[in-house]
């Protein structure tokens, strides 16, 4: 008779783990013989399960603890079925797949947290034909999936040898060696039970499991197994091979920081270790990582870098390594600043920044719209060419800051070493780079502005010749490959915007001329001069002086008495300097204690500034005979000259005075020439030059001149003292004459008539071959002054002489008396002469 268990055994009964002995397919051929038609269902969330696969299961969820918790005294079998979505906690119907295997509970443990841990092993495949959800877990009416026989030829013996073969394969790529696990391989001789064994393990994704586990056919399982397989080998091959380079990146790091740390050990037991060394060789390695360098400029860096790893830190080349790497590392090698190629914005820029120059701002202009259509364009290399004090490298300024890129200006004047420009080698002490590759660094971006101010002024001697090194960097065609002593590697110079300025293009090589496009810049006139006063010079000055513009009215007569009478110059500095000066009087006035505004009309310019340093020369109404008004073009502009000629009976000495030059002294010879030739169309005795002598004189003879633009007035002033007949006094000229009397051209026509208006005169006459550069000035101050271009010296004869003047002989000249005693004197030394002669 049994005994009656009590509540606590039967509690230790229920959870004590039930086990079932093993199924094994194949004692049977009908998996469906002795399995039910009706399972219970356990839904499997990211895993399929196969033919005689044994897997522990972990169940948590309420009714696949329930399906579970049935076969703990019912049948030992529930069916298996993969959810579509692993992320459903409670798939319904149609959130399983059809297809899944009924396995086997071969023990269960309950956990402690209502968990259960169950051991399955895969019986057979089975189609679901109803599902039903009554009771707490669902049920499944099944229909049992049966294999076809496999007549095993020689196709099927490959297929199970290549499966096989595969499947070692990867054992040994993913370093897996389990001779119970080979062993199991070469026993299965069946092609259904090899494709689930293998499937069982490989990594598959879910829905391909999947898809493996609704094939029917052992032997297309098989095949598509195999498929598999090779796929596996291929990327365990892969993973292999990433692994090995892997470990042995990891292994050669692990060496060098061994041997890193012995040799560091080995210099502190030399005692030449220096604290701080490594850390200083590693901060260079990452500077020159960052710096992005080329590729031949890395191993030029790598190289010196490994030198200096392996010196002393206080050896003296080590300094020099060091310092070099740190410029390399510091160069803006691959850093470009984005360009602004708004040409609205540039002209702008440059209308504010600049009164007048409109040709120049329109080229500049130009530059820039071509810059921005072909940005990989080379272009031109402007040299911007004028008098001081024109603001040529405030354009340079203006054109960076309508760019928006970095500016830097080089200074040139004065410079005779040819390592200004590409460096120094580094096997001298204090060597550096060139000025070039330092205002690159200065600016920090490899297409900076770079202003070469003053390139006119480079010098030559035994150190070298700048002027020649400056050929590759303004070069658009070679400076892609700039190559500086120091640095020894090539640098890309294609990037940068050079601009250069100079005062005269003689001392500038005609090589070097070649590589620039030349712009001129000319002098200001007294309106522009006056409008760059109003506009900026005013308002700095009176800021810089610590006043305010509502204190300050400098008025228009004052500005106009400035710069006619306290300056002459072609730019405005000294302008602004005298602008400066009537601020500081009136700023110590305010500090004194007088109470502002002041206003500063033409009148108190002399308390303010003092006398006038420069005075017009005062114009008669009626020019004595041998006096005419010619043109020159100074650095202050145009000016109008005073060419005074006497002739005296004598000779035919001529006498050139008032500091002339060569050029200048040729016309008045080529005046005399042309006149001697046509005397009879002047009414001129046509020995006048051997009867007679002649002197020329400029007056200012401290000033020296030079130049053929006063040829027509020497011709007119000496026929006019030859006919002792006056010139107009309202009449000016300029223009170079030749022997046969054509009126050549001559420059400065704009500042030449710019000056003529200034002096009040109204009449000028030019060369009619520049006539063209008469659009250069403006229409308002062309009616105010005739300009008459002529031919030949035959129409400046007509227009300077009246017509009594020119019907009018030339009057005998009697020589004074010195002069008739010393020509007696000569006659008696002559005849004393021939007496000792004959004697």
């Amino acid at each position: 008779m049994d005994r009656k268990r009590s509540p606590r055994e039967e509690a230790q009964k229920r959870e004590r783990p039930r086990s079932a002995g093993p199924f094994d397919p194949r004692e049977q051929q009908d998996p469906a013989r002795d399995l039910p038609d009706v399972l219970p269902v356990v839904a499997l969330r990211d895993v399929v399960l196969f033919n005689f696969m044994i897997l522990p299961l972990f169940i948590t969820r309420d009714r696949s603890v329930a399906a579970i918790e049935t076969t703990v005294n019912g049948p030992h079998f529930v069916l298996a079925l993969t959810q579509k979505n692993e992320e459903d906690d409670d798939p319904a119907e149609n959130d399983l797949y059809t297809t899944g295997t009924v396995v086997q509970v071969l023990r269960i443990l309950k956990m402690p947290d209502n968990r259960i841990k169950a051991l399955v092993q895969g019986v057979a495949r089975a189609r679901v034909r109803k599902l039903t959800t009554t009771g707490p877990y669902l049920k499944a009416e099944v229909d049992y999936v049966t294999e076809p026989e496999v007549e095993h030829d020689a196709t099927v013996e490959a297929m199970l040898r290549v499966a096989r073969e595969l499947c070692e394969k990867v054992m040994a790529l993913r370093g897996v060696t389990s001779p119970e696990l080979v062993k199991l391989l070469q026993s299965v001789d069946e092609p259904g039970r090899l494709a689930d064994l293998v499937a069982a393990n490989l990594r598959m994704k879910t829905d391909e499991a999947q898809k493996l586990l609704e094939i029917p056919d052992p032997v297309e399982r098989l095949r598509r197994v195999t498929e598999k397989l090779q796929s596996e080998v291929e990327v365990a091959t892969v993973q292999m091979r990433i692994q090995s380079s892997t470990k042995e990146g990891i292994d050669k790091a692990q060496k060098d920081y061994y041997l890193r740390e012995q040799l560091k050990a080995i210099r502190h037991e030399l005692g030449d270790a220096e604290e701080g060394g490594a850390e200083e060789i590693e901060k260079l390695k990452e500077a020159l990582e960052k710096a992005g360098l080329p590729e031949d400029v890395k191993k030029e860096a790598d190289k010196q870098l490994r030198r200096l790893s392996l010196m002393h830190g206080d050896a003296a080349e080590a300094s020099i390594i060091r310092t070099y790497l740190e410029t390399v590392s510091e160069l803006p090698w691959q850093k470009l600043s984005d360009d602004n190629l708004d040409i609205k914005n540039a002209q702008q820029i440059l209308d504010e920044d600049h009164y007048g120059l409109a040709k120049i701002k329109d080229r500049i202009l130009e530059y820039l719209s071509v810059h921005k259509l072909n940005p990989d364009t080379h272009g031109s290399i402007l040299c911007f060419v004028g008098p001081p004090g024109v603001g040529k490298t405030s354009l340079g300024k203006s054109v960076a800051r309508a760019l928006g890129r970095k500016f830097e200006r080089l200074s040139l004047g004065g410079m005779h070493d040819e390592a200004e420009i590409r460096g120094h080698r580094r096997t001298y002490i204090g060597a550096m780079p060139g000025r070039i590759i330092q205002a690159l660094r200065h600016a920090g971006t490899r297409n900076p502005v770079i202003v070469l101010d003053e390139i006119d002024k480079v010098g030559t001697d035994f150190r070298g010749d700048p002027q020649s090194a400056l050929l590759e960097v303004l070069d658009p065609e070679q400076n892609n490959t700039f190559s500086d002593h120091y640095l020894n590697v090539p640098f890309d110079l294609s990037k940068v915007m050079f601009l250069c300025t100079a005062n005269q293009l003689e001392t500038i090589p005609a090589a070097l001329r070649d590589r620039m496009e030349i712009i001129r810049l000319p002098g200001y006139t007294m309106q522009e001069k006056k409008a760059i006063a109003e506009r900026y010079l005013v308002k700095k000055r009176v800021t810089d002086n610590g006043l305010a513009m509502d204190e300050v009215n400098i008025g228009s007569d004052a500005l106009e008495g400035i710069i006619l009478n306290y300056t002459r110059e072609a730019g405005v500095r000294e302008l602004e300097r005298q602008i400066g000066a009537v601020c500081r009087k009136l700023a110590r006035r305010k500090a004194e204690g007088e109470e502002p505004p002041f206003s500063v009309c033409g009148k108190d310019l002399k308390e303010l500034l003092g006398p006038a340093i420069f005075l017009d020369e005062e114009f008669e109404d009626t020019l004595l005979p041998g006096m005419a008004y010619g043109l020159a073009w100074t650095r202050a502009g145009g000016e109008v000259l005073t060419i005074e000629t006497a002739v005296v009976e004598g000779k035919g000495k001529v006498l050139l005075t008032g500091s002339l030059g060569d050029v200048m002294k040729e016309s008045a010879q080529a005046a005399i020439s042309y006149l001697r030739s046509h005397a009879p169309t002047f009414g001129l005795d046509a020995g006048f030059d051997d009867k007679h002598d002649i002197h020329v004189h400029v007056p200012d003879g401290a000033t020296p001149k030079d130049g053929p633009s006063a040829g027509v007035t020497l011709t007119t002033a000496l026929l006019s003292a030859l006919k002792d007949a006056p010139v107009r006094s309202d009449l000016c000229m300029t223009g170079e004459i030749d022997i046969k009397g054509r009126v050549l051209p001559v420059g400065g026509i704009k500042e030449k008539l710019l000056g003529a208006m200034a002096r009040g005169l109204k009449k000028a006459i030019i060369p009619w071959q520049n006539e063209k550069d008469l659009v250069d000035i403006p229409a308002d101050l062309r009616e105010k002054l005739e300009i008459i271009p002529v031919r030949y010296y035959s129409q400046i004869y007509e227009i300077a002489f009246s017509e009594e003047a020119r019907a009018a002989k030339p009057k005998p000249r009697t020589r004074s008396k010195s002069t008739k005693r010393k020509a007696q004197g000569s006659e008696v030394a002559t005849s004393e002469t021939e007496q000792a002669d004959n004697a």
